[in-house]
């Protein structure tokens, strides 16, 4: 795919994002990269919000993509995901043959560190493009409600623009790496920010769990006539289980936060002590020094145990 690409004569970047095409993060970001006059505009999103929809994608299913009035850029709403906004920004089919020299995915109204990233449509658009080839970066910014406003995006923007133009200077030098893409996390105070910070994903995350809640006569009833299809060999059969009347309803809470981790060379840690944090990620997560060996004695032991279980 590299080689189909060209830089001439104004670098494409492809914005995409997972809190809709209507959000102000990413029209924040839109209109900072025209602004400039250095780059070919195209926006691919999700026509609505699918935050923390992680990497899922449509399969079966068909997306439809409508365009969208964006002055200065060409901008389509998208049905499906995250995922699929980006794999279709890319894939030559949207935008006449075009493929973007790099993919902006955000910016996201909450911060994507820690373990959190496992979550992010934010980070899957960025990932995406990442694995067909094509250079990505997600851009996040760590909402807070009654601190932040509007304004926090335009600033974070602006501040995210040195970072894209030094990206695409390497693109077109051909030296930037194929082997990582970048999540970049802005702090609330955005507009006193320390500066860029090169960081490491961490293990910070938000506790999550679940209580019973009494449901209401509209959610019993997008229950009870929710689909119950399930796929059989020719694809064809239902399933012959049906709600029951007596369904249960839950919702998420927050039940905890992980200890805030102090070294500043992790992604959260610096995002709280005022940085812009950017972490290079690749497209998995390697487990943790020390584990691999560990399996590996494991494993010997395993199967020693069952050829003796066999005699």
């Amino acid at each position: 795919m590299e080689g189909e690409k060209s830089l001439s004569p104004r670098p494409k970047i492809m914005v995409t994002n997972d809190d809709g095409i209507d959000a102000p993060g990413l029209r924040a970001i839109v209109q900072a990269l025209i602004s400039t006059d250095f780059y070919d505009v195209l926006v691919c999103a999700p026509h609505t919000e699918r935050s923390a929809s992680s990497h899922a994608i449509t399969w079966r299913q068909t997306i439809f993509a409508n365009r969208v009035e964006i002055q200065g850029a060409t901008a389509y709403a998208v049905s499906g995901t995250p995922a699929d906004c980006a794999s279709l920004g890319i894939s030559k089919a949207l935008f006449q043959g075009q493929i973007p020299d790099l993919v902006v995915s955000g910016i996201n109204m909450g911060s994507n560190a820690g373990y959190h990233i496992v979550y992010s449509g934010t980070v899957a658009g960025a990932r995406e493009a990442f694995l067909y080839g094509v250079p990505s970066i997600a851009i996040s910014l760590d909402w807070l409600e009654g601190r932040s406003s509007i304004s926090d995006f335009k600033i974070g923007a602006e501040a995210c623009l040195p970072i894209i133009n030094a990206i695409i200077a390497e693109i077109k030098n051909r030296t930037f790496p194929q082997g990582s893409f970048l999540n970049i996390d802005l702090p609330t105070d955005v507009v006193h920010h320390k500066g860029y910070k090169l960081t490491e994903q961490g293990k910070y995350m938000i506790k999550v769990g679940w209580k019973q809640i009494t449901p209401s006569t509209q959610g019993r009833r997008s229950t009870l006539t929710m689909d119950m299809e399930a796929d059989s060999i020719k694809g064809s059969e239902k399933s012959s289980s049906t709600p029951s009347q007596e369904h249960l309803v839950f919702k998420r809470e927050v039940v905890g936060e992980a200890e805030c981790e102090e070294d500043t060379d992790l992604d959260h840690a610096a995002l709280k002590a005022g940085y812009i944090s950017v972490t290079p990620l690749g497209a998995l997560s390697a487990a943790e020094k020390g584990v691999q060996a560990y399996f590996k004695d494991w494993m010997v032991c395993m199967t020693e145990h069952l050829s003796a279980s066999a005699l």
